[in-house]
């Protein structure tokens, strides 16, 4: 039997409640257990293969403490000049970086140094050895 593949935007929405869920350092089961269901439904949204109805998504947004729009943000095929006060292509690195699983690391850690001196030397790191040597 073929399952239908999950809708794109139910993906896109499960990412992004994924993003801010780890962003924040929050668990599948504390999310389950502010929300009232299982950590697996959680999994569930978080994958797009169950959809999210309206008020388990305002419910979502005031866990993670987020606007409901967060979960629309970069919506897949929309017309960038249809976004309004949405990010420019320029700034969707971004959401990219932090979207992925090195660089949702690296941002908890240099979140972790205190001394703004040595914040300043570890990005003067990552410059010097990401310099273009074409």
């Amino acid at each position: 039997m073929n399952r239908k593949a999950p809708n794109p935007i139910d993906v896109h929405v499960g990412s992004r409640v994924r993003l801010r869920r780890v962003l924040i350092g929050m668990s599948q089961e504390k999310l389950g257990e502010q929300l009232g269901i299982t950590f697996q439904q959680v999994q569930k949204y978080e994958k797009g293969t169950n959809r999210i109805g309206s008020s388990r998504l305002y419910r979502i947004a005031q866990v993670l403490g987020v606007p409901v729009s967060f979960f629309f943000e970069d919506i897949p095929g929309q017309n960038p000049e249809d976004q309004g006060f949405s990010e420019t292509q320029s700034e969707r690195y971004v959401v990219d970086f932090i979207s992925s699983a090195e660089g949702l690391q690296l941002n908890k850690a240099f979140l972790r140094i205190s001394d703004p001196r040595v914040r300043r030397k570890v990005v003067e790191l990552v410059q010097a050895i990401s310099t273009d040597t074409d």
